[in-house]
């Protein structure tokens, strides 16, 4: 039997009509058998054919090309992804967000079905509500690819960074594609090109110099576990107690980045620290909480950070996550192999963790110094 041809289905909308797109490399036998459809036309733009969107349309097309074509309905069918990591928003937050978004109401609930942190819903509707101004007046369901390129290009020509036009573009995406569910409609619109930022890192002396200066037991212990564990600020405010496995010296991390769970390692002096905290302070539920038994706040983890540098003389700003850089460096320079880096880290890929590399100092340890 001779191998099947390929057919891909497309969403469209031209001349503010929903189409069934046809694409597929030039061939004579599908041309012909396309052209037999009912009410087929062909789009110059789009370089495919394409048929209105309806359910005896989409049936005529698999009666047409059943036995001489395989239909590829990946772009086609709705293809809900899994909810994102961190916090997922508190319905506390998600009511306040919604008394002043201008977003549909269903943008906002799928966001909320799909458990989004919160600082994620905020991204994605401030980013999307631009897109709604610039187009004010124009229902969004009529807008298509054209309108969309048109708008990310006044955003590059305004100046936005890399990462608010990718923003922009996923929070377009995630309004056609997942509220609306038509997915991969705007398959055609190019991301720009990421730039390739290397990590910002602290000396092991500044980062002793910043545990020194902090006399506090619990600020003393989060510094210490955003720096020898290697922990980013929210995995920090989800710790609970049951996660300090002192026997292994371990930590547990649930439900990290890609609610991912794993484990990295604990320092005997974090640990020492901890302890102390614990019998001051006796936390019931997580092991940071803020007064009268509430979670501890991300800007109070960032206020500690900001004072211990400080006081440590650091001019330049430190952030939480300068810490996390500084572990995964320092362990490279010590040797360790960048797959377990990778492990501690929770990174998905080698790739993501190569960057290290570029800003470890053993690298050039061994050049020599061209001037005498």
């Amino acid at each position: 039997m001779d191998r099947l041809k390929n057919i891909t289905l497309k969403h469209l909308v031209i001349a503010e009509q929903r189409r069934i797109g046809l694409q597929f490399y030039s061939d004579k036998v599908l041309n012909a058998m396309a052209q037999s459809l009912p009410d087929i036309s062909f789009s110059n733009e789009y370089q495919l054919f394409h048929i209105p969107h309806t359910k005896d349309h989409l049936g005529q097309i698999f009666k047409t090309f059943r036995g001489v074509a395989w239909l590829n309905c990946a772009h086609f069918f709705e293809k809900l992804p899994t909810g994102k990591q961190e916090q997922k928003a508190t319905s506390h937050q998600i009511d306040r967000i919604r008394v002043h978004t201008i977003c549909p109401p269903e943008y906002l609930q799928k966001l909320e079905l799909k458990m989004y942190a919160e600082n994620t819903i905020c991204t994605y509707i401030s980013c999307f509500e631009q897109f709604l101004k610039a187009h004010a007046g124009t229902d969004p369901q009529l807008l298509h690819e054209g309108d969309i390129r048109s708008y990310l290009h006044t955003l590059v020509r305004d100046g936005k960074s890399h990462s608010y036009v990718n923003q922009a573009i996923n929070s377009i995406k995630f309004y056609y594609e997942i509220v609306l569910g038509l997915p991969n409609r705007f398959y055609s619109i190019e991301r720009p090109r990421k730039k390739r930022k290397l990590p910002s890192v602290l000396s092991k002396q500044e980062v002793a110099d910043m545990i020194k200066a902090t006399k506090n037991m619990k600020h003393r212990a989060i510094l210490g576990l955003l720096y020898a564990s290697g922990l980013r600020r929210g995995e920090v405010l989800n710790l609970k107690i049951k996660d300090i496995d002192s026997d292994r010296m371990m930590i547990k991390v649930t439900q990290g980045k890609g609610n991912k769970d794993r484990y990295t390692v604990l320092s005997k002096s974090v640990l020492g620290d901890l302890r102390s905290y614990y019998s001051y302070t006796k936390p019931l539920h997580y092991l940071f909480e803020g007064p009268n038994g509430r979670p501890y706040s991300g800007s109070s983890i960032l206020q500690i950070v900001y004072q211990a540098a400080s006081r440590a003389g650091i001019q330049r700003k430190v952030t939480p996550h300068m810490l996390r850089h500084s572990f995964a460096t320092h362990l490279l320079e010590n040797g360790t192999d960048l797959r377990y880096i990778q492990l501690l880290l929770g990174h998905g890929s080698t790739k993501t963790t190569e960057i290290y590399t570029y800003v470890a100092t053993n690298s050039f340890k061994d050049i020599e110094d061209l001037l005498p």
